[in-house]
């Protein structure tokens, strides 16, 4: 295998970078579960397209709406600053969706302490250099390649390109957030510091029914389950799932109040504009599914999920009225409903949450790694992941073993 001559550049916009050069990095465009590649790079067999996955949160479409929307930019507090690496005649051979933030809101990966600790210390923590998908705790590719023997070369070069970027501009640190584990490792063979957390996510063991799914359970954890789906629907409240042109304006219009009631409860101040639920909507809606409640005639409450090859992903709720189990109900067992009938392999459902437990949902370990310029700081954080690591392995296995399935099939499988 011969070396690729590789230029890294910065690009401060998507606007500005081909979508079907960056989706041949990212994945290309799903269709029905499979993946479509919109093109093939005729120029070099090495920087291929086949042989991937498709991840709704790292595509051109996503990511770009964020931009338009200007939930990132401006003084939002993420700058974006994507990494590009481009061979000798100009074509994308790898990308990494990258900002410069000047706060760690909306991350899902806690570095508080650690920049109070650095500043206290009289660093200067931020700004810092984020490679993630603003808003989004779902685990995902983040050095994004071609597939093809030239791949790893790629991936090496976007790692190191970040880590000396990081340093040639004076930052505190470059952070991969929620990358997938093969990433992990070769991010921490190349230096950088690892850590581990948790989530919850539902696996379709070939279910023809959600019967069936809950037939693998304790009697108690399906009678509880059963319980809570018919008291949640029995105020009379219907539910719809609706996606690409179901998705109109005055759907949006009420999914954005439910956002917005919930949010600013939860949060303080929602990341999402309306505008970008237009925008995205527009680009993506068929890779799009909302689970909206109905009552009375009303829109009520709603769940909004995105669609990959083989994963449907929960990401907001709200809702305008409460019921009892209505959460669960839309954001949880309808999920699961979508993915056994569309034989779709897991429910990620979002960070936290030990209540999923009860609910079908196993604990999943999620992975970010972490460049550190400061040697000081480096050596008190990575003496700090070496015990939580510890840590989150250990309540994974606890957790697991309180798993909520029948202990006879436990000991089958």
């Amino acid at each position: 295998m011969t070396d690729l001559e590789l230029r890294i550049r910065i690009e401060p916009s998507l606007a500005k970078i081909p979508a079907v050069e960056w989706d041949a990095c990212a994945g290309g465009e799903a269709s029905g579960g499979t993946v479509k590649v919109s093109h093939e790079d005729e120029l070099s067999p090495e920087l291929s397209t086949r042989g991937h996955t498709y991840n709704p949160f790292v595509s051109h479409d996503f990511l770009s709406s964020l931009e338009q929307a200007k939930c990132v930019g401006g003084r939002s507090g993420w700058q974006p600053r994507h990494l590009l690496a481009e061979t000798a005649n100009g074509n994308l051979a790898g990308c990494a969706p990258c900002y410069v933030k000047s706060h760690s809101q909306g991350e899902y990966v806690f570095d508080h302490g650690w920049a109070e600790a650095f500043e206290h210390a009289g660093g200067q923590y931020y700004p810092k250099l984020q490679v993630a998908v603003p808003f989004t705790p779902a685990t995902g590719p983040r050095l994004l390649t071609r597939p093809g023997p030239m791949a790893e070369q790629v991936r090496d070069a976007l790692a190191d390109a970040l880590a000396e970027i990081t340093t040639a501009s004076e930052l505190s640190s470059a952070h991969v957030t929620f990358v997938t584990e093969s990433e992990w490792t070769l991010l921490g063979q190349r230096g950088y510091l690892l850590r581990t957390d948790q989530q919850f996510h539902w696996q379709n063991e070939g279910y023809a029914t959600f019967e069936d799914f809950l037939g693998r359970l304790a009697s108690r954890k399906r009678k509880a389950i059963k319980r809570e789906r018919k008291e949640a629907l029995a105020p009379g409240i219907e539910v719809h799932w609706l996606t690409g042109k179901d998705l109109t304006e005055d759907i949006w219009d009420a999914f954005f109040r439910f956002y917005i009631d919930t949010g600013s409860r939860k949060w303080g101040r929602p990341y999402l504009t309306r505008e970008f639920f237009s925008i995205v909507g527009e680009k993506m809606g068929d890779r799009i599914l909302l689970m909206m409640a109905k009552r009375t005639g009303r829109w009520i409450a709603g769940a909004i999920n995105f669609l990959g090859s083989d994963t449907i992903y929960g990401r907001n709720w709200g809702a305008i009225e409460h019921h009892p189990f209505l959460h669960f109900e839309l954001c949880y067992y309808q999920a699961i409903d979508y993915a056994i009938a569309n034989r779709l392999k897991r429910v990620e459902a979002g960070a936290q949450g030990e209540h999923k437990l009860a609910r079908g949902y196993m604990p999943h370990t999620t992975y970010s790694a972490h460049f550190i310029a400061n040697p000081g700081l480096r050596r008190a954080v990575a003496e700090y992941l070496a015990r939580e690591r510890a840590y989150v392995q250990a309540a994974g296995e606890e957790l697991a073993a309180a798993a909520p399935f029948r202990k006879d099939l436990l000991e089958q499988d």
